[in-house]
Parts: C-alpha cells; structure tokens; sequence
C-alpha cells in the first residue's frame, strides 16, 4: 500500500466528482485504486495528483479580454530566485523594480527568464501613502 493515499470521499472531493465517478473510473481503468488491511478502497495521492495535472494540461483556458487591475509596469526581468516551492521575480520597469512572490511552478509555466519581457500587474487592497518631510531650503 501507498504511504500516500486518501479515502475515496477524500479524492473525490479534491478532484471535484462524486465517489460514484470515482468508482466508474476504477471500473474504467482511468484511476488505480488500492485496498487497505481492512478492505477499505484507497486512493494513491500520486493518482490525484496525475488527474489534476491532467485537467490543467487540457483546460482551454479562455483569453482574457480586460481587467479591473489599473496598475501595470512593462519591463525586463532582471531577477529570478526559485527554490523547491517558490519564487521572487524582480521586473524593473523605467523608474520602477516591481518585486513580485510566486510559486516556483508559475516561473516554470511562464517559461520565465531573466532579460524576458514582463509586465507586473498589482491589484492591492491596501496601499500606504507616505508624505515625506519638507526639503530644507537652502538658498
């Protein structure tokens, strides 16, 4: 048995069916299955994990025609740092160096690289305005 596995209601929910789609897709051939000690059917995370994967591969995602996001920064990236799980991408665009946190997976989907054109789009709930102090005026 699998260390990994996951009741079949568990799977089920993740993969957003219900256990009947699950059980038709033993049945099928299209998902394996494993039996605990008990008998109980269980579900190998590795198993979730391909049809999840599956389903974003063929999504036909469609274009995006506009957005509520008013703030965008074309530019360069100038900076990538990945680990394991994630990412900082730095785009310096004109005066501005938008620094943005993702998952190291988004960098990979992206195909992204330093020198590749980028645009930084922020949509913030909260944004800090600061006045500085008076300049002194030296004449």
């Amino acid at each position: 048995m699998t260390a990994h596995a996951l009741r079949v209601g568990q799977a089920a929910e993740m993969l957003g069916v219900t256990v009947d789609t699950i059980r038709r897709w033993e049945h099928d051939g299209r998902l394996q299955l494993e039996r605990s000690s008990g008998g109980q059917r269980l579900v190998p995370m590795a198993e979730v994990t391909r049809l999840l994967a599956a389903r974003r591969r063929s999504a036909t995602e469609r274009p995006i025609v506009a957005g509520s996001a008013r703030n965008r920064f074309p530019g360069v990236v100038t900076r990538i740092e990945k680990d394991g799980v994630a990412a900082v991408v730095e785009i310096v665009a004109g005066p501005h160096r938008v620094v943005s946190l993702m998952t190291a997976e988004a960098v990979d989907e992206l195909g992204l690289a330093v020198g590749d054109e980028a645009i930084g789009v922020v949509k913030a709930t909260n944004v800090i305005v600061e006045i500085p102090s008076a300049r002194d005026s030296r004449g």
